[in-house]
């Protein structure tokens, strides 16, 4: 698996019980605190390997650093943040590249391990399937009010915890079960990922507004205008393929298409064990996750009720 499709990660094939996945993903920080700033970067980066049903093994360090304008005891600690959730996650950091570079970034290349025959892609949805959400939606929206100040400090911790939180715990929890298909939700937002779903799948989405996780304060945020320039990007990009009912306010649909970072797992389940894993993934700590709708045959359109 590679250039020829949407998936989440790359997949080569070693044997006939083993392929390599590799990612890679970095960005400037959404946070002013280096140390959770590398952490959320590491979570991120990790994510598309349980996306995909593996196990990551392995990363390198990628940083683009201002050196003339920044003092490196910065970089030191966004270094230390992501080692420790690096090893958080079992994986073994091999080394990395650093340039410097007038804009501060940092992420990792990542490399996992899974057998053939239990990768999972975008594609491979299924008529009946439910659809199982992890991670609350809203965090572009409130990194925004961060940015601008006009968050207090519970939200930004909230948020720190939220972004940091690894997507291991779910990703095992969903091994013992029936699951299709699996993306997790970032940069494009939840109708952006959908559509990646449901495009050539000869299936299309009903969401239920009702069900989505959201976090509180985004609602506010969102509500005053405190909306991500990749909100309006991934609208224009995704609207047609989604519609929305009269009774969603804008500010749902706003949320809809607000990018995530480091967001939740969106797992494709059978209708007879999502209530089974719902409850698994909850008990395992997961307590925002949520069945937020499901998969129709069909024309391949997201509907939100």
């Amino acid at each position: 698996m590679g250039l020829d499709r949407a998936d989440d990660a790359g997949v080569y094939k070693i044997s006939d019980d083993l392929a390599l996945i590799q990612t890679v993903d970095f960005f400037t920080p959404v946070v002013d605190d280096p140390y959770a700033f590398g952490q959320i970067a590491a979570a991120n980066a990790l994510s598309d390997i349980y996306a995909m049903g593996g196990v990551p093994k392995t990363a390198m360090n990628l940083v683009g650093f201002p050196l003339k304008t920044m003092e490196i005891g910065v970089l030191r600690h966004i270094i230390q943040g992501g080692i420790d959730k690096i090893r958080e996650a079992g994986v073994v950091l091999l080394g990395g590249h650093s340039v410097e570079d007038s804009e501060l970034k940092y992420g990792l290349s990542v490399t996992g391990f899974i057998h053939p025959d239990r990768i999972l892609t975008k594609k491979n949805i299924k008529p009946g399937n439910r659809l199982i959400l992890t991670k609350p939606l809203g965090i572009g929206i409130v990194n925004t009010a961060i940015k601008g100040a006009l968050a207090p400090e519970s939200v930004i911790q909230d948020a720190i915890t939220l972004m940091s939180t690894l997507n291991r715990c779910a990703a095992d929890v969903m091994s013992a079960f029936d699951v299709s298909a699996c993306t997790d939700i970032t940069g494009f937002g939840l109708i952006g990922h959908l559509a990646e779903m449901v495009v050539d799948s000869g299936c299309g989405m009903t969401i239920e507004a009702d069900s989505l996780p959201i976090i509180p304060e985004a609602r506010e945020y969102a509500a005053i205008g405190l909306i991500p320039a990749g909100a309006y990007k991934n609208r224009e990009f995704r609207h047609h393929m989604a519609t929305f009912s009269s009774r969603v306010d804008r500010i749902v649909q706003d949320i809809c298409f607000d990018p995530q970072t480091s967001g939740g797992l969106l797992i494709c389940v059978s209708n007879t064990q999502a209530e089974r894993l719902l409850q698994r993934l909850m008990d395992s700590g997961a307590r925002h996750a949520a069945i937020i709708g499901g998969v129709t045959a069909g024309k391949e359109h997201i509907t939100v009720m």
